[in-house]
């Protein structure tokens, strides 16, 4: 992600093999049904369609789902499911919904409306997040939207949200192929540079009810 610091063969070939994995695995996630994921989604607006709402422990703003792709909705939430992300009551929420269940909640949310676009968003800590986020671009897009559906937009998700998930893939409790290289090389400095810049871009927003 840093784009003088970081030695960019290691970080070429993780990005590569993460890639190809995806395209090996077909991850792509078939066209769900949005009313039928709207009911199963009830239970998600206790935390994601309250705008700001806080995770008790560690503290941090649960992630906005509004504009999010929903082949990645899919793709998250398997993870939950096999527990290869770290959040109790997701595991939990995820345990009981089939693949059918994943593809049409993602659907709903999706269907909520894309990402919002606006200027890129610069000054200060978010320029240097900026700067920064070179490497990020190949998945993530210029500002935090994503060129894939199977990577997430990042702009405008919440701040505290990107620093732990960056904290979690540097410290091990979140893999992923390509992650996993990337966050070793960063510093906490980087992480906040980097979570400063893409919260500040538009993009993401909450999935309040009734949308």
């Amino acid at each position: 992600m840093l784009q003088a610091s970081l030695p960019f063969l290691p970080i070429r070939r993780a990005l590569a093999a993460g890639l190809a994995l995806l395209a090996v695995s077909g991850t792509a996630a078939a066209a769900g049904d949005p009313e039928r994921g709207r009911v199963l989604a009830d239970t998600c607006g206790g935390c994601h369609a309250i705008p700001g709402y806080r995770n008790a422990y560690p503290s941090f703003r649960v992630p906005m789902l509004g504009g999010q792709h929903a082949e990645y909705i899919v793709l998250a939430l398997k993870a939950y499911k096999n527990g290869e992300r770290p959040h109790l009551t997701m595991q939990a929420q995820a345990a009981g919904l089939s693949d059918q269940d994943m593809k049409d909640v993602a659907a709903y949310f999706a269907g909520l409306g894309p990402a919002e676009t606006g200027p890129v968003a610069t000054g200060g800590q978010v320029s240097r997040g900026r700067d920064k986020a070179a490497t990020c671009v190949s998945c993530h897009g210029e500002a935090g939207i994503s060129l894939t559906p199977e990577w997430p937009n990042l702009a405008g998700q919440h701040e505290s949200y990107l620093r732990l998930t960056m904290e979690q893939y540097k410290g091990g409790t979140r893999t992923n192929a390509v992650m996993a290289g990337l966050s070793l090389m960063l510093t906490d400095q980087d992480i906040q540079d980097l979570a400063a810049f893409y919260a500040a871009q538009a993009g993401l927003f909450t999935a309040e009810p009734g949308g």
